[in-house]
């Protein structure tokens, strides 16, 4: 029973610390990777679509993306998709395909994106805390009914609030990384 509970909670926490990973790649650092455009979905012949499932997404240099959609016509459509985007970038067509320079990011810009990753970290501690609260409520349902003891139950509540620990120190190194990579010019 207990087992179950902790191995549960483990799940859940890590589903949160991958969450929060997904949320820092979105982030811009000034250098170009495809994991940028991952939020981005094109209006393909009626369906949404992700981008990266109707074009081939490459890096030309460390401050270049080049996007080469596998259907001519879909050259302008991805166009005003990147342009709609809050990513800032301005898109330049030549023949089929479209370059992604990345501008230099300024000390505001790198501020306000500490600003929003610092959310993100704390938006995952939130979540985590709430599992930490749910396992515990687990615990205190399965000692009313009297499926575990009540020192089962303490010793439970610990080994959740040490995984509560843990996970929140990896959200704590996961930002103080995602930090430094923003504010290196």
């Amino acid at each position: 029973m207990l087992e179950e509970v902790k191995q549960d909670a483990q799940q859940r926490m890590d589903k949160s610390l991958l969450a929060l990973s997904n949320a820092f790649t979105r982030l811009r650092t000034g250098r170009a990777h495809p994991g940028l455009l991952d939020g981005i979905t094109i209006d393909y012949y009626g369906t949404p679509t992700p981008l990266n499932q109707i074009a081939n997404i490459s890096v030309e240099d460390n401050r270049t993306l080049a996007v080469t959609p596998w259907e001519k016509p879909m050259i302008p459509v991805v166009e005003k998709a990147i342009l709609k985007s809050d990513l800032g970038l301005n898109p330049a067509t030549s023949g089929d395909k479209i370059r992604l320079p990345m501008p230099p990011l300024t000390e505001e810009n790198r501020r306000d994106l500490t600003k929003v990753a610092k959310n993100e970290a704390e938006n995952s501690r939130i979540s985590i805390r709430n599992i930490r609260r749910d396992a515990n409520a687990q615990l205190k349902e399965l000692l009313k009914d009297k499926d575990i003891t009540e020192d089962d139950a303490r010793r439970g509540e610990e080994l959740i609030q040490k995984l509560t620990d843990e996970k929140i120190k990896e959200v704590d190194a996961s930002l103080e990384a995602k930090e430094k990579d923003l504010m290196a010019i």
